[in-house]
């Protein structure tokens, strides 16, 4: 079985995986996909192996996988992304591929709005690397472009559990000016998470995601805690805003909510975070704190925010452990 407790680089602990399909990002077409489905590859849910688990063309395998190649050149398969962004790096896992996974593999991108289908749109972000069975491999992309889809190419063929793409959103915000009410939080739009002190269990991203929890798993969650203090996570926004509205959402936490909740910002313009995590930047309160409930939406609002003053990022504090589905930041860009 692979090991899934491994050391993970810096890129894929700060940034959001670009290819999940929270964003909107899908599988946009494959060579080849005999053997599993292209769209298992970039499923958010951790790979697995289900022993006895066969259907019409094999063994089931939790990836996407190709038939044995028999004639000249490699599979590839090509990932729209739904937000473009700035990738730092990959991450290909061969879980439970032994056998068959592909022994290379390769990264192209082409530019936001580009034709696919041309050839000539497309360059190389990561060259020719070497590939292990049933193994989590991480690679940096040094290129800096703004991507707008990628191919990843097998060499020559075989199967991939997952792959997973760490960058930042270079966001988009279309026909909202300055002026206009935005979500300055969310994932689309280039807000991140870059502090929490625990997420034992869940699915920390799902946090700053679209729509509803689907399941308690969708969300935040930390473990019982057993000794004085909160739990806390610190998110980036997207954008420097005047914090007018904010959104927490307890769903499908039942047994598990919060018992109460405060959020507080700061307008930060420091080199590093650790400042944001020791306790020496001044934080300023926004929502003071307040009772929640189980598996609600609470909306805050008006005389609900303390402070006018425009924000980079913000605390969500909660008392004293718990799950929260979606956490949402409303303001207008400054």
């Amino acid at each position: 079985m692979t090991d899934k407790k491994i050391d993970e680089p810096d890129f894929a602990r700060r940034f959001p995986n670009l290819a999940s399909p929270r964003f909107g990002s899908h599988v946009a077409s494959a060579s080849d996909e005999f053997f599993g489905a292209k769209e298992r590859l970039i499923s958010d849910a951790p790979p697995v192996f289900i022993a006895d688990k066969y259907d019409a063309h094999g063994k089931w395998m939790d990836g996407w996988e190709s038939r044995r190649k028999r004639d000249e050149g490699h599979d590839w398969c090509i990932v729209e992304l739904g937000a473009c962004g700035v990738i730092h790096g990959v991450e290909i896992d061969t879980s439970y591929f032994t056998g068959n996974y592909p022994p290379g593999a390769s990264l192209e991108a082409c530019a936001p709005n580009a034709d696919i289908n041309d050839p000539s749109v497309w360059k190389t972000i990561l060259s020719t690397v070497s590939l292990e069975g049933e193994k989590r491999q991480f690679f940096a992309i040094s290129d800096d472009g703004v991507w707008g889809a990628v191919r990843l190419n097998i060499l020559p063929d075989g199967g991939v559990a997952r792959m997973r793409l760490y960058g930042e959103v270079a966001p988009s915000w279309g026909d909202a000016d300055g002026g206009a009410l935005v979500e300055l939080s969310a994932l689309k739009n280039g807000g991140r998470i870059i502090a929490y002190n625990d997420a034992h269990y869940g699915d920390l991203w799902a946090l700053l995601s679209e729509g509803r929890g689907k399941t308690m798993g969708d969300g935040w969650e930390t473990r019982r805690r057993r000794e004085p203090g909160n739990d806390w996570i610190i998110i980036a926004l997207a954008a420097r805003g005047a914090v007018e509205a904010i959104e927490i959402d307890t769903a499908h936490f039942k047994g598990n909510y919060p018992d109460s909740a405060s959020v507080e910002g700061i307008d930060f313009s420091g080199e590093s975070d650790a400042a944001l995590v020791d306790g020496s930047a001044p934080w300023v309160e926004i929502l003071q704190q307040c009772k929640l409930q189980a598996d609600t939406v609470h909306e805050f609002g008006g005389a609900d925010i303390c402070s006018p003053e425009p924000v980079t990022h913000v605390r969500l504090s909660i008392y004293p452990d718990g799950g929260v589905s979606r956490f949402r930041i409303f303001g207008r860009r400054q």
